[in-house]
């Protein structure tokens, strides 16, 4: 249940759902694509949409959040090479943003970065993406940040 009252459903990413994953990404305001690709991004590629929702559970993993059978929430991570650490990121729709749901996909990854050997989440925002930097911050998660050209980048470690 979210802070706005609606009911989501958490679930790994599908194969199946790249459908729905295109519609959400559509739905997306160009603000909110902004700060999750850090620049204009309004489609997603065929090969994008086969990547985002093609995972191992393993080296990247993608939790969707959906509302009516309809994708309002991305959370995902993927190791980066020869690592032990991971990229993490999410997007929500416009509607859902400050519900409470970046910090439940925050939380359902850790625990599932932790069981195959991930130690730290990176992840880069706008400097300017206040409630994105919150959600970091405020995760308990034992964090540095850094920064440059208005990004900045947090390390979590897990």
């Amino acid at each position: 249940m979210l802070r706005d009252g609606t009911a989501v459903e958490i679930r790994p990413i599908e194969p199946r759902d790249q459908t729905k994953l295109a519609r959400f990404h559509e739905a997306l305001s160009s603000e909110t694509i902004r700060k999750r690709f850090l620049g204009i991004h309004p489609h997603l590629t065929t090969a994008e949409l086969e990547h985002f929702a093609t995972v191992d559970h393993r080296d990247r993993e993608a939790l969707i959040a959906l509302a009516d059978n309809e994708i309002v929430g991305v959370g995902r991570y993927e190791r980066l090479p020869e690592s032990r650490d991971a990229e993490v990121a999410f997007a929500v729709t416009d509607t859902r943003q400050r519900a409470g749901l970046a910090p439940i996909f925050l939380e359902l990854l850790a625990i599932k970065a932790r069981e195959v050997g991930i130690d730290h989440f990176v992840a880069e925002t706008m400097v300017t993406n206040r409630p994105m930097i919150g959600v970091f911050m405020h995760s308990g998660l034992p964090t540095t940040t850094s920064s440059s050209s208005g990004i900045l980048t947090l390390l979590m470690s897990l």
